[in-house]
């Protein structure tokens, strides 16, 4: 079992940058995926980004692509999700996520992510 816990997120204008955190506990992420998430109100949940177990690689949605970064620290257990150049569309709440798979490729599919946090607000303004 994994607790993630996500944290960062808040009101910004457009044009604006957030850092986005997900802290893992109970067991280590070393050897997942993770992925991140988002759900804006009255659509269904969205894949992100993902990044590698290593960390070696990553995809993301086109709609975040050059905008978006993720990377990890599989020393301290944490994922991150750097946010630049935000539009209004962005807004949504941002969650992570564990894939169920040890050394599987990040993916786009949330079926094949496992242990989910709790989300974080991101709210941009136009």
């Amino acid at each position: 079992q994994v607790q993630l816990v996500e944290s960062g997120g808040g009101m910004v204008q457009a044009g604006g940058s957030l850092r986005l955190s997900c802290a893992a506990s109970g067991r280590t992420i070393v050897g997942c995926a993770m992925g991140w998430f988002r759900q804006a109100p009255g659509k269904e949940r969205e894949f992100v980004a993902a990044i590698r177990w290593s960390g070696g690689s990553s995809v993301y949605a086109d709609s975040v692509k050059g905008r978006f970064t993720v990377s990890r620290d599989n020393a301290k257990n944490m994922v991150y999700l750097q946010l630049t150049s935000l539009k209004p569309e962005d807004t949504a709440v941002y969650y992570c996520a564990v894939h169920g798979r040890r050394f599987a490729e990040p993916g786009m599919n949330r079926d094949d992510y496992d242990f989910w946090g709790q989300g974080t607000q991101v709210t941009v303004s136009s």
